[in-house]
C-alpha cells in the first residue's frame, strides 16, 4: 500500500470519528486536526528558530564591528560573519527549518485531492466538502459553480477574509518588529547570508501570498495553508515578544 492509500484511509477514518460533531464537514475537520498535529511535531523547530533569531540578535554588535573592518570587502565581510556564526553556533537559516519540513504534508493534500484514483481505486476523498463546496474543488470551480456570493463561492470568501486578516496582523507585527530590530525577523541582515537583504525588505508582504495560494490549490490543501498560516501568527506571537 502506498503512502498516498494510507494517508487517505487515515483522512476517511478521522472523518468517520468527527462525523457526530461535523457532519458532512468531517473530512475538512480531520485535515484542520491533520494540520495541528503536523504543527505540534514542528513546534520543538519553531521553538529552536525562536532562541536562533535571539542569539543572532545579540552577536549583532559583533557584526557591526564586522563590518567596519570589513566595509571595503564584502566578500570577506561575508565570509567573517559566516564564521562568526559558526563559530558561536547560530544558523542564519534555522527559520527556514519549520516552513520546509511542512512542505511534504502539504504536497500529500495536493496530491490526494488532485487526483481521481489513489492506489488504483477512486478517490473517495472527492466526494468529501467544506458546507458546500467540494475538498477537491478549487476557487475557479467555484465561480463557475455560482458566482462569487454562491454557495461555495462563499466559503472561499470566508476563507479569504480569514487570510486577509491573519495577513494583515503579521504584517503589522512584522514592520514593528523591523522597526525595533532588523534581526528579529527571519531574513536577518542583508550581509549575513546571500539574498536575505532583498528577502527582508519583501518579509512583510509574504503573508498576503497566502491568498493566491488558497485560491489555486485543491481546497483541501487550501484549508491546511489557512490553518497553519493561522497557527503561525499565533505562535511567532507567544515565541518572538
Amino acid at each position: 500500500m502506498s503512502v498516498f492509500s494510507l494517508f487517505a484511509h487515515l483522512v476517511e477514518h478521522l472523518a468517520d470519528l468527527l462525523t457526530p460533531l461535523f457532519h458532512a464537514s468531517a473530512a475538512a475537520a480531520a485535515i484542520v486536526l491533520f494540520t495541528a498535529l503536523v504543527r505540534l511535531l514542528v513546534h520543538p523547530l519553531s521553538r529552536a528558530a525562536a532562541r536562533g533569531q535571539r542569539a543572532r540578535a545579540e552577536l549583532q554588535p559583533r557584526v557591526a564591528e564586522l563590518r567596519k573592518k570589513h566595509a571595503k570587502d564584502p566578500q570577506q565581510l561575508q565570509k567573517a560573519v559566516l564564521e562568526l556564526h559558526a563559530e558561536e553556533k547560530v544558523s542564519p537559516l534555522s527559520g527556514c527549518l519549520p516552513s520546509l519540513l511542512q512542505m511534504p504534508a502539504f504536497f500529500l493534500l495536493y496530491h490526494l485531492f488532485s487526483n481521481t484514483t489513489i492506489g488504483g481505486e477512486a478517490n473517495g476523498l472527492l466526494g468529501h466538502q467544506l458546507f458546500a463546496a467540494p475538498l477537491g474543488g478549487r476557487w475557479a470551480d467555484a465561480l463557475a459553480a455560482g458566482g462569487v456570493l454562491g454557495p461555495a463561492g462563499l466559503v472561499y470568501l470566508g476563507l479569504f477574509v480569514l487570510v486577509a486578516a491573519v495577513a494583515a496582523f503579521n504584517y503589522r507585527r512584522t514592520k514593528q518588529m523591523m522597526a525595533k530590530n532588523p534581526v528579529a525577523v527571519a531574513a536577518g541582515a542583508g550581509e549575513q547570508v546571500p539574498g536575505l537583504g532583498a528577502v527582508g525588505k519583501v518579509m512583510p508582504f509574504m503573508s498576503f501570498l497566502t491568498l493566491v495560494t488558497v485560491a489555486v490549490v485543491p481546497l483541501a490543501a487550501a484549508l491546511y495553508v489557512v490553518t497553519s498560516t493561522a497557527w503561525t501568527a499565533v505562535e511567532r506571537a507567544a515565541l518572538y515578544r
